[in-house]
């Protein structure tokens, strides 16, 4: 087994016949997902998603892939294949267009169509499309690509084999073996094992459930749970889920109809994807059971379904804003329900229960994954990844698409079954597959990109830190007058503090050791602003830090009279 190194050097040059695989997102992390495949001097690009921001990211609205390593290079890319719909895969897809708007998009049906509009939104109209479905082959210069179904929580997912003269790749994108899905469209396992005997070469496989045991449960296990959801709930319901999961609404569309209730959406990303999906035939809207959202307040609270986004506590998305009681039209009542059919994204745990908590506070009984079966994942568990290594036998695997510690238990499970180089890397390492065998030969620069308002890129860690000081611990501006002629200070220190307790009295002793910082830097020849201020700084750094315990921003100005 193969580890990343930071001590690790930029690649050398690929070796004629190599194929070099340079993972730009995904690799020790939920989101931002992007792959790049060179061979043959061409570049072939799968996936190109978004993270969202933690709360240690304040401020940030998405983070993309990083696109130095190949900028220069975006002429070579021959496409941009899309394995699914999901916004960990597609979202940062408008930001690369914008350095090369011509690169070919590949994809599924509903992949492609969820991504239009996404387009249209960035007003990127003029985009090269290829739909492709399972069983399709297509060639992009030196690779000949083949589309392979996979059972995902959104329909229409493909995994992806990839030919070169290097050898055969097969990358699994997000993928699941439920053997009774609602669109009855399963992993295709033969086509698996019919790769296997062809002889794969590199196996890229999803890595988000390698430490759950056994089987991933499947969709329709959940479906009696929302039955009595509705059967015991005696007046409003509200539904949140991904605005992606087509089966998930489908389900609560058919037991609406059952139980004689109305269904209306609330949120914009929400109204879009469903109306996409049904007027492509992936969702079936049984008649008379959708309603306008604002339509649905004049019937009885026992007959609405309110379908919503925001089911990872996001801050602007439709449930958090109606915990919050701040939504427009739509307000908790006690004895509502509420139906997070989620599961928790790793990062989001404190902000989906503080919606809960907010919920409840005003009587909503909700129903979420910790106290009812009401999800179930989209990711392979360990007894399917198994079941895949017995079935594809290849020759090496990369494991990718989950935190270090999902790949480290991904590619234990595929030492268990034999398979000898499993290479684990992450974002930036760069592994070389070169006459059969994988392995680790450098790195590309690899950092986040984060995309705050219409700045794209421009923030950096650095203002991130600035933030998180500024948030937990307030600033300190301090202002002095600095005599020209005598060096002596003439008015100040004048401080003002916000965002912490620091106020009044508690300035009167730091300020007299300003005035005798200052003096004494004066007296010592510093007469350049820039060092008096520095001199502040150290001053009152030190102060509130041995008296207060605390390390606000300081924001020192020296000014000369």
């Amino acid at each position: 087994m193969s580890h990343p190194h930071p001590e690790l050097a930029a690649p050398p040059q690929l070796p004629e016949g190599g194929l070099r695989v340079i993972p730009l997102g995904g690799l020790g992390e939920i989101g931002r997902n992007m792959t790049v495949f060179e061979y043959d001097g061409r570049l072939l690009i799968v996936d190109c998603g978004v993270l969202f921001p933690e709360d240690h990211h304040p401020g940030v609205d998405l983070i993309l892939p990083d696109f130095a390593a190949i900028r220069d290079r975006l002429d070579d890319v021959e496409a941009l294949v899309l394995t699914h719909g999901h916004e960990d895969h597609i979202g940062a897809t408008p930001y690369l267009l914008r350095e090369r708007q011509d690169i070919p998009l590949v994809g599924s049906q509903l992949t492609l169509a969820l991504l239009d509009a996404k387009l249209r939104e960035h007003r990127l109209r003029e985009t090269v499309h290829h739909q492709v479905k399972e069983g399709d082959t297509l060639t992009l210069g030196p690779f000949e690509l083949e589309f392979v179904a996979v059972n995902h929580s959104i329909p229409d997912a493909l995994a992806i084999a990839i030919r070169t003269g290097a050898g055969l790749v097969l990358h699994t994108g997000d993928f699941k073996m439920d053997q009774l899905p609602l669109d009855s469209r399963i992993t295709d396992l033969r086509a698996f094992a019919r790769l296997g005997e062809e002889g794969v070469d590199l196996f890229l496989t999803d890595s988000t459930n390698a430490e759950t045991p056994g089987f991933t449960p499947t969709e329709k296990s959940i479906t009696p749970v929302i039955n009595e959801v509705f059967r015991e709930s005696k007046q409003r319901i509200i539904v949140a889920c991904f605005a992606s999961h087509i089966h998930r609404v489908q389900q609560v569309l058919d037991a609406a109809v059952e139980h004689n209730r109305k269904v209306a959406y609330v949120g914009r990303s929400m109204v879009r994807n469903m109306a996409i999906a049904r007027d492509l035939g992936y969702l079936t809207v049984p008649p008379g059971v959708m309603v306008e959202a604002k339509e649905l307040a004049s019937l009885p609270p026992e007959r609405q379904v309110l379908v919503s986004t925001g089911s990872q506590g996001e801050p602007m998305a439709a449930l958090s804003r109606i915990a919050q009681r701040n939504h427009h039209f739509v307000h908790i009542e006690e004895g509502d329900t509420v139906l997070l059919a989620s599961s928790l994204i790793p990062g989001n745990e404190n902000a989906v229960y503080r919606v809960i908590n907010g919920l409840s506070r005003w009587g909503a009984n909700v129903v979420h994954k910790g106290n009812a079966h009401v999800h179930v994942s989209g990711h392979a568990s360990a007894g399917e990844l198994l079941y895949c290594y017995n079935i594809v036998k290849p020759r090496n695997v990369l494991p990718v698409h989950g935190e270090i510690r999902h790949m480290l238990a991904n590619a234990a499970l595929a030492r268990q079954v034999g398979i000898e180089n499993v290479v684990v890397a992450e974002d930036g390492v760069v592994v070389d597959l070169v006459d059969g065998v994988a392995s680790i030969v450098g790195k590309v620069e690899c950092g986040y990109v984060f995309v705050d308002g219409s700045s794209v890129g421009d923030i950096t860690e650095s203002d991130l830190k600035d933030r998180r000081i500024l948030g937990e611990e307030g600033f300190l501006s301090i202002i002095v007058v600095v005599d020209s002629v005598t060096g002596k200070v003439s008015a100040g220190p004048e401080i003002h503090a916000r965002g912490n307790a620091l106020e009044g009295e508690s300035f009167d002793d730091v300020k007299a050791m300003v005035t005798k910082a200052l003096d004494q830097a004066i007296a010592d020849g510093n007469t350049d602003a820039y060092q008096l201020q520095q001199t502040v700084r150290r001053t009152v750094g030190r102060w509130v830090s041995n008296t207060h315990r605390r390390r606000p921003m300081i924001i020192p100005v020296v000014v000369e009279a």
